[in-house]
């Protein structure tokens, strides 16, 4: 389990426990967090769980594939620190983990 806090752009927080194994973006949904919209379930195909890895966790989270690039390249605003939260697995070494969330997934 790690606990992951997730940052709406109007600045509320949710820490949660979400299980090894499970998505960054599974966490969010499982738990009603406004901002993943997840349209896909999982799939990589809709870019609406996108998310922004805080700079003091890019290095641990690792960058985005090449598919997942392009994918991030379709949201409203990508930046340096855009991940799909679907795409990043939780694990232990993610304890402690900050993402926020864009204003919009459209």
């Amino acid at each position: 389990m790690a606990y992951i806090t997730y940052i709406q752009h109007d600045g509320t927080r949710h820490t949660l426990q979400v299980e090894n194994g499970s998505t960054v973006m599974r966490g969010a949904v499982d738990n009603l967090i406004e901002g993943i919209v997840a349209e896909c379930g999982g799939a990589m195909s809709c870019a609406t769980c996108h998310c922004y890895v805080d700079q003091d966790w890019v290095n641990e989270v690792g960058p985005p594939g090449d598919i997942e690039r392009e994918m991030i390249n379709c949201t409203s605003e990508p930046r340096p620190n855009s991940r799909l939260s679907c795409q990043i697995p939780v694990t232990e070494s993610l304890d402690g983990l900050i993402v926020h969330l864009p204003e919009s997934q459209y």
